[in-house]
């Protein structure tokens, strides 16, 4: 029988987020229901809530989530009742073309559960990502479940299922930095500082951090970087030239999505070096105005990372596994823990850069 629970949702654009009671379905066929433990507030939640995703409006935010697995539906073999999940919006469907060719992270038919949740007069919500996980608990596709080890904190594990994963694949799978690069990272919130951490853990020397703001820079050293940049006071181009012998980088990534930043790092790399751009833009924005020569002239490559081009059954568990090693500090993206009624006051301290990752436990 269907659950009601408390979820956060957001009712209209730029309107505040609100804590209501909600409809969790029974499981259908091929169908999870995760009981959250946490999840984490991302800056993609904000972009719903202002519509700059779409306005299929109510969302139920959340999607950077952990929990245990409640009860399945027909038909679900990779997961059982009482397992430790990550959530993901990658579930992939195994039969597309991409998936055909053998590579399943770039599928171009991922699903979601069929069954809508909805709020108590019936009212279908859209659950962000797919996901809907600033809830008690959520319905899902059971591919959008993947197991990890157990024994990490939900509040940590949470964290790969959008963001941090986003940046490290950026760097370890979009970007392919290798054991000896110059990585170049334009933007230093919590995807930014992830591409930071995955370079480093892939064996980049030389890790270039850019943002306009000394706290956040401050956190990138944390996270491996050898050299900061304000951008404020400093021309970032001639800075990452300047700390690669006068070369540009081999890999900069873009994590804000603003075109004047992917500008910077279009003409911050090396010679046939690559651009990565993970930083979401909203629907308005435009290319930046670039000849085409220079395009053509520097070489290269500019790589989209979409969810960090990343296979979550394959790199969830095994940047758990890592974390649990002591070699990639996830802890150190969870700034503070918050309740489900603080999740718009979060949404202000991440606008304010105040925070990497506020995470709803539940």
């Amino acid at each position: 029988m269907s659950q009601t629970v408390k979820g956060v949702i957001a009712r209209g654009k730029g309107l505040p987020v609100e804590l209501v009671d909600i409809k969790v379905p029974k499981p259908g066929p091929g169908e999870a229901r995760v009981r959250v433990q946490a999840c984490g507030v991302c800056h993609t939640d904000l972009h719903y809530r202002e519509g700059g995703i779409n306005d299929d409006f109510p969302f139920l935010l959340g999607h950077e989530a952990a929990g245990v697995v409640e009860s399945i539906g027909d038909n679900v073999t990779n997961v059982k009742p009482g397992d430790f999940v990550v959530l993901n919006w990658r579930a992939v469907c195994g039969n597309c073309r991409s998936c055909l060719r053998g590579k399943p992270n770039l599928c171009f038919s991922t699903f979601n559960a069929t069954q809508k949740m909805t709020l108590l007069d019936g009212t279908p919500l859209a659950p962000a990502l797919g996901i809907g996980a600033f809830a008690e608990m959520t319905l899902v596709a059971a591919g959008q479940c993947t197991l990890v080890n157990p024994l990490a904190s939900p509040a940590v594990a949470g964290l790969l299922g959008c963001g941090v994963m986003a940046g490290i694949g950026a760097s370890m799978l979009t970007g392919e930095v290798q054991r000896g690069s110059s990585v170049a990272v334009f933007g230093c919130g919590g995807v930014g500082n992830a591409a930071i951490a995955g370079a480093r853990l892939a064996g980049a020397t030389t890790i270039i951090a850019i943002d306009l703001d000394d706290r956040k820079l401050e956190w990138a050293r944390q996270f491996g970087a050898t050299h900061t940049v304000n951008a404020r006071t400093t021309e970032p181009i001639a800075a990452v030239q300047a700390a690669t012998n006068g070369l540009g980088a081999d890999v900069c990534i873009e994590a804000v999505g603003h075109p004047e930043v992917l500008r910077q790092a279009f003409y911050a790399r090396d010679l046939a070096g690559t651009v990565v751009q993970v930083g979401v833009p909203t629907p308005d924005m435009v290319m930046p105005n670039i000849p085409m020569i220079d395009f053509f002239g520097r070489g290269g490559a500019l790589k989209p990372s979409w969810y960090g081009d990343c296979l979550p059954s394959r790199d969830f568990p095994l940047l758990v596994d890592l974390h649990l090693q002591g070699r990639l500090p996830l802890e150190d993206f969870v700034t503070e823990t918050i309740s489900l009624s603080e999740i718009e006051q979060a949404f202000h301290r991440m606008e304010r850069g105040e925070v990497l990752r506020s995470v709803v436990l539940l």
